[in-house]
C-alpha cells in the first residue's frame, strides 16, 4: 500500500508539538469568606499582575452570605469560581483550590491583599533560579504602610510562643533577615505563599486538622522537613490589610495556642511544659487584653490623587476633598485616597510605603469603574469600606 510523505510527517509534527507544550506557569488560589469588596480589589490587582503570564485565578468561596460569588461571576468571568456549600476552613478550602490548579506554581493568596503588577513575574523568575525550592514569601505591609513582621518567621518553640504572647516577639519573627533582604527563612504566613504544585502535593498540602491559625506554620515546617529551602524575597511588597490579630486578645490566644498544641503533637514529642505554658498564656491574655483604638478620620484633611473627583464620592463623604496630581508637601492628619484609574497598583503600594511615616496619615483606594473606597487604618481590624 502506498503512503505519501505527508502521511508520515503529520504524526511526527503532532508528537513534537505536544512535547513542546509548556505547563501553565501559575495558579493563584484565593479563599474567600464574606469580604466581597476586598476580594474585588484583590482580583483587579491580580488580574493586572498576570497579564503577561500564562496563569489562572481560582477563587474558592467558603459559603459566603454576601454577594461575593455574584460579583466574581459578573466582573471576572474568566476566574474559576468554586462555591463550597459550607465553610470548611482555611486548610480544606485551599486544598480544594489547589486540586483544580493547572499551574507549575501555585500561590496561596488572601483576598484582603493588593499585589503590584510585577509581583508574580519577579517571584517566578527568582524561583526558577533556585534549587531545592520550597516556599517563596514576600514583604507584607498593612493598610497604613506598616511592615508586618509575620512576613517571615522562625519555627515556634514553647518558650518563643509564650514570649510572643507576653509582648516579646523578637525570637518568633525571623529578624535575622531585614525586611528588604532576600534569604532563607523557615516559616511564612498563609496570606502569601508561592511554591511548586508538586511540592505542595508531596507534603499533602495544608493539614485539615487546623481550621484557623497554625496551618501555614505546619505547611512551612513540613516543607522544611521534606528537605526543601524556604525563601523570603523582600524586594516585592504586597499589601495585606488585615495583619495578625492582636496578641492581647484572649480569643485569638485560645485559637493560636490551640493550633500550636496540634502542631507540637504532630511534629514533636508530647510536651507537658508546653501545655502548661498554653494554659498560662490564655489566662494571661484575658488579663492583659486591650482593644485597638479607633482612628478618627472625620477630622482629617482628605486628598484624592486623581484626575477628577467622582460626583458619587463627593456626595457620600460630604466634606471637602482636595484634588491633587501629586503628593508633594503632605501634612500630618491627612487621609490620601488613591484612584486606580490614575495610578498602577505598584505605584499605590510604593506611595503608601513612602508616606506611612507622616504622623496620623491614613490611606484609602478608590476602585476604578466601581462604587466603593476601602482601606484599613489598623492591621488589627478588617478595615473600612465606603460604598457610594
Amino acid at each position: 500500500m502506498y503512503f505519501s510523505k505527508i502521511e508520515f510527517i503529520l504524526p511526527y509534527i503532532w508528537c513534537v508539538s505536544l512535547g513542546n507544550i509548556k505547563d501553565m506557569q501559575l495558579s493563584i488560589i484565593i479563599l474567600n469568606y464574606n469580604v466581597r469588596y476586598f476580594l474585588e480589589l484583590c482580583l483587579k490587582s491580580v488580574s493586572e499582575a498576570i497579564s503577561t503570564l500564562d496563569a489562572e485565578i481560582i477563587v474558592v468561596d467558603n459559603n459566603s452570605s454576601d454577594d461575593s460569588c455574584e460579583m466574581v461571576k459578573q466582573l471576572f468571568p474568566d476566574v474559576n469560581l468554586i462555591e463550597n456549600k459550607l465553610n470548611s476552613g482555611f486548610s480544606k478550602g485551599n486544598n480544594i483550590g489547589v486540586s483544580h490548579a493547572k499551574g507549575k506554581y501555585v500561590c496561596i493568596l488572601n483576598p484582603d491583599t493588593v499585589v503590584p503588577e510585577d509581583a508574580f513575574s519577579q517571584l517566578i523568575e527568582f524561583a526558577e533560579n533556585q534549587t531545592n525550592l520550597g516556599i517563596v514569601g514576600c514583604r507584607l505591609i498593612d493598610g497604613t504602610g506598616k511592615y508586618l513582621p509575620e512576613s517571615k518567621r522562625n519555627i515556634p518553640k514553647p518558650r518563643v510562643a509564650f514570649k510572643k504572647l507576653l509582648g516579646n516577639p523578637n525570637d518568633y519573627y525571623a529578624n535575622q533577615l531585614e525586611e528588604h533582604d532576600i534569604g532563607k527563612a523557615p516559616i511564612f504566613v498563609g496570606a502569601f505563599m508561592l511554591l511548586k504544585k508538586t511540592v505542595y502535593e508531596q507534603i499533602n498540602g495544608f493539614d485539615e486538622d487546623y481550621f484557623m491559625y497554625g496551618e501555614d506554620i505546619d505547611l512551612s515546617y513540613k516543607i522544611l522537613k521534606a528537605g526543601y529551602d524556604n525563601y523570603y524575597y523582600g524586594k516585592t511588597t504586597v499589601i495585606h490589610f488585615k495583619g495578625e490579630s492582636t496578641l492581647k486578645d484572649a480569643k485569638y490566644a485560645q485559637r493560636f495556642y490551640g493550633a500550636m498544641q496540634i502542631f507540637y503533637k504532630k511534629h514533636f514529642k508530647s510536651n507537658l511544659a508546653f501545655n502548661i505554658v498554653v494554659w498560662l498564656g490564655i489566662k494571661a491574655a484575658y488579663l492583659i487584653r486591650t482593644n485597638p483604638k479607633a482612628d478618627n478620620t472625620t477630622s482629617k484633611h482628605l486628598v484624592l490623587l486623581s484626575n477628577k473627583i467622582p460626583e458619587y464620592l463627593q456626595k457620600k463623604i460630604e466634606k471637602p476633598i482636595e484634588l491633587r496630581g501629586d503628593l508633594e508637601n503632605v501634612k500630618p492628619n491627612t487621609e490620601i485616597i488613591f484612584d486606580t484609574d490614575m495610578l498602577a497598583f505598584k505605584s499605590i503600594i510604593a506611595h503608601i510605603d513612602a508616606f506611612s511615616s507622616i504622623s496620623n496619615t491614613t490611606f484609602k483606594i478608590l476602585i476604578a469603574q466601581s462604587n466603593f473606597v476601602l482601606g484599613s487604618n489598623s492591621s488589627k481590624t478588617r478595615g473600612e469600606v465606603i460604598v457610594c
